[in-house]
């Protein structure tokens, strides 16, 4: 039973999924950082009442609160330098080791070559004949 939960927990989807969740999750705190902090009270400066005082600026009686925008930009960049460097990079060198990638580029495609005769061009590079034509691969 514990080693299906292993098994389950080390595939490599469920990784990516989580990894694209956790992003989500920090990505969404910043655009609601945004929002709450610079685009609502500009949108709200038209008749507004004077906010608390910080890394801020006042149009009209509203607080943009730049200070805590760029804390959330801050908590971003931190919080995927901790996910890249605690998650993403050791499980990287786990799957690495069990010969499979992830969270990369993708393997190139294996050589080929082309039939002379058919023109085929979907041929292992050490074909000696061709899988169409049957012809002989010098």
């Amino acid at each position: 039973m514990l080693k299906g939960f292993k098994n389950f927990l080390m595939r490599g989807d469920l990784i990516v999924v989580a990894v694209g969740l956790v992003v989500a999750l920090a990505f969404s705190n910043l655009i609601s950082a945004f929002t709450t902090n610079v685009v609502t009270p500009l949108i709200n400066s038209i008749a507004g009442n004077p906010a608390k005082p910080g890394l801020t600026w006042f149009i009209n009686g509203q607080e943009v609160n730049l200070g805590a925008f760029i804390s959330a930009i801050v908590y971003f960049v931190i919080f995927m330098a901790v996910i890249y460097f605690v998650l993403v990079v050791p499980y990287r060198a786990f799957m690495a080791k069990r010969g499979t990638t992830v969270f990369g580029a993708p393997e190139p495609p294996p050589p080929t070559k082309t039939c002379p005769e058919c023109l085929s061009s979907d041929l292992p590079a050490a074909a000696t004949k061709c899988w169409h034509c049957a012809s002989v691969i010098g």
